[in-house]
């Protein structure tokens, strides 16, 4: 078991009252953390910590706070191990995956970094003689950051990286499901040095999860909120900030379309959607949620993915190097059987996998789904995938577009101009072509449309996001007024 601490104004503290809750590992029921059960005090504590942190951070110099978050990036990736070994324990994770997620997340750190000096504004001619005007980009404050547990580190630091970097001060809400593995990241600044109250870290029994981050949100100090999640808490998260006219970035839920057009590359394809499908089994906000395929080469593209599928190895990540861990928890066992259940018996054939007993769930496709299939259009989050047979680009396009997300995509075709076209008429944040529906680069505006949310994280998107822009001049002559 491992025991964590919050952080608050630099220090490290336990919830009111010694409070705690257990996460429990997914595979075999031990207490894997014991973690603080932050009350509404404390919450409101670690903002007013970070509230007072502002004005001496935000006057912080580009060039200080560059050095100092490339310092908590060496101080993340050291802790590789210990991000493996947490994840595995909390969420049943791949090395595989962890490692990816460290490596990626430190990439985000140092792209923040490079960030600090790329704040800029503009001078806007003014119809006033002598008005020398100005946009200029301010930190707008206290921060509330809240990352998931499905890739822990990426998202983590997605969170708070940026705002940090445009001289925000911050309070991470850590995932009830993986506190630990979250509170690593808080470590790693701690590392780099940044000034006490710069960062601060909460986490909470998930009973508790609505008085707390209300109360947060309520709280006058807090300019931005960020939410990476379901799209169910997304609506109550949205609908908190416009109770208190507080800006958000939701990044929600998805059902990402894997478009492969008559004319793809299938090697290349199968490649594609396996990896966008079943990493991390399958529990990415971005993960390929729906195959569409041709008619006219469904069958061999059908073939080459169920036995691709079907080598990848399945176990438990703490005993050896593999593709698929475990789940989250029975809960989304239950959850994929229900949608195989229901897709067989509406006529959709198993090409491999099948239903689980345990958390470990081998990599499952379902051909021949249609409309009135459950999976069809609800986001499995798993490592079951349906594929969707179509005749011809208009249809493909309009079964991409026939759901209430819009986050990732993807669309394979050898003739780049078609698949250019094909991508204007999806509807959704991101779309690669000949590229899989998981990617994700620091420096790229990353968010989605529709149920998947609003607003974007990385790079210049995400200094728009976490600054305000405020209109500025300097009256440089005289000047007449009408009365």
């Amino acid at each position: 078991m491992n025991s964590i601490s919050m952080l608050i104004a630099g220090e490290a503290c336990a919830a009111a009252g010694n409070a705690t809750f257990d996460r429990l590992n997914p595979l075999d029921g031990q207490i894997a953390t014991r973690a603080p059960a932050a009350s509404v005090d404390d919450a409101v504590a670690a903002v007013e910590a970070a509230a007072a942190a502002f004005p001496g951070w935000a006057a912080t110099g580009p060039s200080q706070r560059r050095d100092l978050l490339t310092k908590a990036a060496q101080a993340l990736e050291a802790k590789g191990p210990a991000f493996a070994a947490a994840i595995a324990a909390e969420t049943g994770g791949s090395a595989i995956w962890a490692g990816f997620n460290v490596h990626l997340a430190a990439g985000m750190l140092r792209e923040a970094a490079a960030m600090t000096t790329q704040i800029t504004g503009e001078i806007i001619p003014s119809d006033v003689p002598g008005s020398f005007a100005m946009a200029v980009r301010q930190p707008a404050g206290v921060v509330l950051g809240m990352a998931p547990w499905n890739a822990p580190v990426i998202l983590g630091v997605r969170a708070v990286a940026l705002p940090l970097a445009c001289g925000n001060t911050v309070v991470m809400k850590g995932s009830e499901l993986c506190p630990a593995t979250h509170g690593l990241i808080i470590e790693a600044f701690q590392e780099a040095g940044l000034p006490k109250g710069v960062v601060n870290y909460v986490t909470n029994a998930p009973a508790d999860a609505g008085p707390v981050v209300e109360a947060m949100i309520a709280h006058p100090a807090v300019r931005r909120v960020n939410f990476t999640g379901s799209t169910r808490v997304g609506k109550i998260i949205a609908a908190a900030c416009a109770k208190h006219l507080k800006p958000a970035v939701l990044e929600l839920g998805g059902k990402a379309p894997f478009v492969v057009l008559d004319d793809a590359d299938l090697d290349a394809a199968v490649n594609g959607a396996a990896f966008g499908a079943f990493a991390n089994s399958g529990q990415i906000c971005m993960s390929t949620e729906r195959i569409i395929v041709d008619e006219t080469v469904a069958d061999e593209f059908s073939r080459r993915l169920a036995a691709k599928a079907a080598s990848l190895p399945l176990g438990d990540p703490r005993l050896g190097p593999v593709v698929l861990g475990s789940v989250v928890d029975m809960t989304a066992v239950a959850r994929c059987n229900e949608l195989i259940d229901d897709a067989l018996a509406k006529g959709a054939k198993l090409l491999c996998g099948g239903k689980a007993e345990t958390t470990l769930m081998p990599a499952t496709l379902l051909d021949h789904v249609t409309p009135d299939m459950r999976i069809y259009s609800e986001e499995s989050f798993g490592p079951v995938k349906p594929i969707v047979r179509v005749r011809g680009e208009e249809a493909a396009v309009a079964c991409a577009n026939d759901n209430a997300f819009g986050l990732s995509s993807a669309v394979f075709t050898r003739d780049t101009s078609r698949g250019m076209r094909v991508a204007a008429g999806i509807q959704s944040g991101i779309c690669h072509i000949n590229g899989p529906t998981v990617h994700d680069e620091a420096q790229m505006p990353f968010g989605g449309v529709k149920d998947s949310g609003y607003g974007r994280f990385g790079g210049k998107a995400g200094i728009a996001e976490f600054t305000d822009l405020r209109w500025m001049t300097i009256q440089t002559t005289e000047r007449h007024y009408p009365f």
